[in-house]
């Protein structure tokens, strides 16, 4: 009896252990539900770049910021001039008392962003007294971080940031990340279109959704 008592334990013993394959089963399924998790994440990280990009936040604010981009010895790419006409429109609008011009330069380079979208938009009837040059920044985090400064010296803390639509949800991260009440009005003239466009948001809905777990801080070296 005891024999057969003592053999009847190892069995349920052997019985309570889990078998390989019911280990590698679980295993597999909660790589499929994190997988699951990541895709749908990611699908909301698109769907919300897209959406933003679509949306025009216009409203008053302490200032208008347009963000930079290329410009060929003080002369604004198509993609930077782009972003400058949609300030030139909302500026007859009174939105703001003031325009922040943001970007710095590339090696070389005679003009900065900045200073390269205050020429065109003073020849557009914007008043030089009412733009302010951020000219060192050369990230998207950058450039806001040095904006945030600037305003918060003049008491001032409220934007509307006007860029590309695939860039708008990012941007506004930003400056809600460093002390901003942001707001955004894409251009919606971008030259950056079609596939291209695509291929933009798809990056940008990564960023997003990688930023809003390390901070857009962590991420600007990998992105613009």
């Amino acid at each position: 009896m005891a024999r057969r008592s003592v053999v009847s334990e190892r069995r349920e013993i052997v019985l309570q252990i889990p078998g390989d394959r019911q280990v590698w089963r679980r295993v597999l399924l909660a790589g499929a539900a994190f997988f699951a998790l990541v895709v749908v994440y990611s699908l909301i990280s698109l769907w919300q770049v897209w959406s933003t990009g679509r949306s025009d936040q216009a409203q008053p604010v302490d200032a208008i910021v347009v963000l930079g981009a290329a410009q060929y010895d003080g002369r604004p790419s198509p993609q930077l001039a782009a972003r400058l006409d949609q300030v030139v429109e909302l500026w007859p609008r009174d939105l703001a008392p003031l325009v922040v011009v943001t970007g710095g330069n590339q090696p070389g380079d005679r003009f900065t962003e900045a200073e390269a979208s205050a020429a065109y938009l003073i020849d557009l009837g914007v008043p030089e007294d009412s733009i302010l040059l951020e000219d060192e920044g050369s990230t998207t985090h950058e450039s806001l971080e040095r904006v945030a400064e600037m305003l918060d010296d003049r008491g001032l803390e409220s934007v509307l940031i006007v860029t590309d639509p695939y860039h708008a949800l990012r941007s506004r991260l930003i400056a809600q990340e460093v002390g901003l009440t942001a707001y955004v009005s894409p251009t919606d003239t971008s030259v950056v279109t079609g596939v291209r466009s695509l291929k933009r948001e798809l990056g940008e809905a990564a960023g997003v959704a990688v930023g809003r777990i390390i901070g857009f801080g962590r991420l600007s070296g990998l992105t613009d």
